[in-house]
């Protein structure tokens, strides 16, 4: 597979972890008698668990490579850590899609800030230009989603905070899963270890406010499906990509997960979006063309023409 080929590879890889992400909020809306925190533990937790069980001997065979760089894997792990209790508490604050508009939308910016501070990565022009109509799309979906509402200001004022603070953890692991496997470790083994560890971390959280997910049947599905479906599958196609492109091309990518959380929030739990939020769903959309597909360069050739008496 050519350059090309695997560039499209990991796209398609994030693009499919971000579809199955878009469904957390929703199906944690089916189980109304979980805490932000153990919905968080057990998705991210259990799901991080698994992804280091898989990818058992691989780690195994790189662990000294992965330990000469244990500063990625710690910033990683405490990233992973703190990433789904600041993301499920602000949609919990916040509502569904504002959560997952603040949470997602910052972290392209953040992590291309992340870049910029440690990597001295330059973006381009097409990538500014699409991540920018990325974030108006954003900002047009919170509006939208937000309009009409007046009460609980200062919980949706607390749930867009946690939101950044999601966003920026979401940036960080990204890039330090990416710096491991530009250090040589494979993608599965990369991932594995950062959330494996982050997992483990989560360990204690699950089980101090986990104990509602044993007093039904829906619950416990809920919370089987958050840790298998959108986190652990989900992380696996997200590391696939994330080994292919760089990690602000994969974190603008997942633009797409609110525009998912809107639709479904739509669809299954009967919000509605006004006009102009559907223009930012349409703004995101553009935004994911405009990084991902291909533009040939046209180049203009301007001739003078010659004088026929010469």
């Amino acid at each position: 597979m050519g350059e090309s080929g695997q560039r499209y590879s990991g796209i398609a890889g994030v693009l499919i972890a971000a579809i199955l992400w878009g469904t957390t909020g929703t199906a944690a809306t089916f189980a109304p008698d979980l805490s932000p925190l153990a919905i968080g533990a057990v998705a991210m937790g259990v799901g991080g668990l698994l992804q280091t069980i898989i990818a058992g001997n691989t780690l195994i065979c790189q662990r000294q490579l992965i330990f000469s760089h244990w500063h990625f894997l710690l910033t990683g792990a405490i990233a992973v850590t703190i990433y789904p209790l600041a993301f499920y508490a602000s949609m919990h604050y916040a509502g569904v899609t504002i959560g997952t508009v603040i949470s997602i939308g910052s972290a392209p910016l953040l992590t291309a800030l992340i870049e910029y501070r440690f990597d001295k990565v330059h973006l381009t022009r097409r990538w500014m230009c699409g991540a920018a109509v990325g974030i108006c799309g954003m900002v047009m979906l919170c509006l939208a989603e937000n309009y009409g509402q007046s009460a609980g200001d200062a919980l949706i004022t607390a749930g867009i905070f946690l939101g950044l603070l999601a966003g920026f953890t979401y940036a960080f692991y990204s890039w330090s899963a990416r710096r491991l496997m530009q250090a040589g470790v494979a993608s599965r083994a990369a991932m594995g270890a950062i959330f494996g560890a982050g997992g483990a971390l989560l360990m204690p959280v699950l089980f101090i406010t986990g104990s509602p997910l044993l007093a039904s049947w829906n619950n416990a599905a809920v919370g089987f499906y958050m840790a298998v479906i959108p986190m652990f599958a989900g992380y696996i196609c997200y590391g696939y990509g994330l080994a292919r492109v760089s990690a602000s091309t994969a974190t603008t990518l997942t633009l797409i997960e609110p525009v998912i959380a809107a639709l479904l929030a739509v669809m299954l739990v009967g919000e509605r979006l006004p006009l102009f939020g559907w223009v930012g769903v349409g703004l995101i959309v553009a935004c994911l063309g405009i990084i991902t597909v291909p533009f040939e360069k046209c180049s203009f050739t301007f001739t003078r023409r010659r004088p026929d008496n010469l």
